[in-house]
């Protein structure tokens, strides 16, 4: 997995890997790194380094050794020169950079301005250096994390931030550079994940704040699943999710919710719904049995109607596992004595709290952490970026998927998937962690670059499992703009 860790870990590690190496090692490890990172940028061009206080700055001004070795020009923009980091500016100006009043006409630049432990927002200079980035965008560099934005609570301020194509980062992950909106900052496209140098940290590092599931996670499922390690399985050893979802008015939830529930681990579907409802779902997916009976886990909302609060009630009372989505989550319990999985998307979300969906979107790790203590369960909000928090347990963040994916029923499909899940032995947090991860890379494989629709997500889905169990998933983000 990708893990991200809080500033003061961070600053703690570092502190504890330093005690144990020579005097500056842990900034050349770093300056070395950041200028293999910044090889893009060829021999002649001109490279503008915004260069502020601490060792933040310090990596950059070693880094431009390296560069200026390699033939690459650079020019210094210095926020405070009383401040810049002594012997690393030194060190640059001898190997040949020059230092210039401000930012003008370089096509790339560097973000050296502040480091993982700074205010979010910037003002002053560096306020107007982070402005002229906006308006002549150059192909721009965050050192560690773009500066200017909240690092542990992934934010963006209401005042001015760097904004970079591309961020190279030290050591571990930071929150800001895993988790909307501060991830938008640190850049899109094949940089949509920050390039991470290693410096040595891991073994000073304690359990991490964010993780993000990948690709080569596939033993995930090995490990979850009891009965894949079993010489054989039936059904029932499977485990049987009942969907209790659709409406006339929405009956296409039913479908989709189904849908995605037979593309997961369990043995069996159940569906709950009034009687011509129930016949059209068997009809197209005959592996479907209809009527109440025992089931593992329980997925209630999905395109619900009026009966939501009776089929949530309903669930409850069989003392299983629960995913709550969609119109059921507007009839929560005070707390829950079953293990349950909310899968809110923002709106849904402000509801529950009491709040604006902008609020929500602006800070969604904050407002999921509080849901989920607030329900003594696990959150699954739906975004951009899904993110899965459990109390006591680390946070996840999904990686995988596409803008495309933002469609009518994904939510359909995603609730009956985590649904299968959880029948099939997982915990909420893995149920809710995996099959967000699973849907966002089906999505990804069935899309390849265009439009996708709920039910081609579905169809995507078995393939995509097997070659997450295989070891040989691939294509799995897509985050073009």
């Amino acid at each position: 997995m990708l893990r991200a860790h809080a500033v003061a870990d961070v600053r703690a590690a570092e502190h504890a890997l330093a005690a144990g190496l020579p005097s500056g090692e842990l900034m050349r490890r770093a300056a070395r790194g950041l200028a293999d990172a910044l090889d893009h940028v060829p021999a002649g061009e001109v490279l503008v380094m915004l260069v502020g206080p601490g060792d933040n700055g310090g990596d950059a001004l070693y880094a431009a050794t390296h560069l200026l070795d390699g033939g690459v020009r650079v020019d210094l923009c210095l926020l405070d020169p009383d401040k810049a980091h002594a012997a690393g500016l030194d060190a640059a100006l001898a190997a040949g950079a020059q230092v210039v009043d401000a930012p003008s006409q370089q096509r790339h630049c560097l973000d050296a301005l502040f480091g993982i432990g700074a205010r979010p927002g910037l003002s002053g200079r560096a306020a107007e250096w982070a402005e002229w980035i906006a308006g002549t965008r150059p192909r721009t560099v965050a050192v560690d994390v773009p500066s200017g934005v909240d690092v542990d609570g992934a934010t963006l301020p209401t005042s001015v931030h760097v904004t970079a194509d591309a961020t190279v980062t030290f050591g571990t992950y930071k929150n800001a550079l895993l988790v909307g909106p501060a991830a938008g900052a640190a850049g899109w496209g094949d940089a949509s994940i920050a390039q991470l140098v290693d410096i040595g940290l891991g073994p000073h590092l304690p359990q991490a704040s964010v993780e993000a599931i990948e690709a080569s996670d596939g033993h995930l499922l090995v490990e979850t699943f009891a009965w894949l390690r079993e010489p054989a399985s039936q059904k029932y050893s499977r485990g049987v999710v009942g969907i209790a979802a659709g409406s006339s008015q929405y009956a296409g939830a039913a479908h989709l919710c189904v849908a995605g529930a037979l593309t997961g681990m369990a043995g069996m579907v159940r569906f709950v719904g009034d009687a011509e409802l129930s016949r059209r779902v068997v009809d197209r997916a005959p592996e479907v049995v209809a009527g109440r009976g025992r089931v593992q886990a329980w997925v209630v909302g999905p395109g619900g109607g009026d009966d939501a609060e009776q089929q949530l009630t309903a669930a409850l009372d069989d003392g299983v596992a629960v995913v709550v989505d969609a119109s059921a989550l507007q009839h929560l319990p005070d707390s829950f004595d079953v293990p349950a999985l909310l899968t809110p998307h923002a709106g849904e979300l402000a509801d529950m709290l009491g709040t604006r969906r902008d609020a929500i979107e602006a800070e969604p790790l904050r407002h999921a952490t509080a849901a989920a203590e607030r329900w003594g369960a696990t959150v699954l909000l739906k975004g951009a970026r899904t993110l899965v928090a459990t109390p006591g347990r680390t946070t996840r963040v999904n990686l995988t998927g596409s803008p495309w994916l933002g469609t009518a029923g994904s939510g359909d499909v995603l609730a009956g998937l985590a649904g299968s899940l959880l029948a099939s032995g997982a915990d909420p947090h893995d149920a809710g962690s995996i099959a967000a991860f699973l849907h966002g890379a089906a999505s990804v494989r069935a899309n390849r670059g265009g439009p996708v629709t709920a039910s081609a997500v579905a169809q995507a889905l078995p393939a995509t499992l097997a070659a997450f169990h295989d070891g040989e998933l691939d294509d799995v983000r897509d985050w073009r703009r």
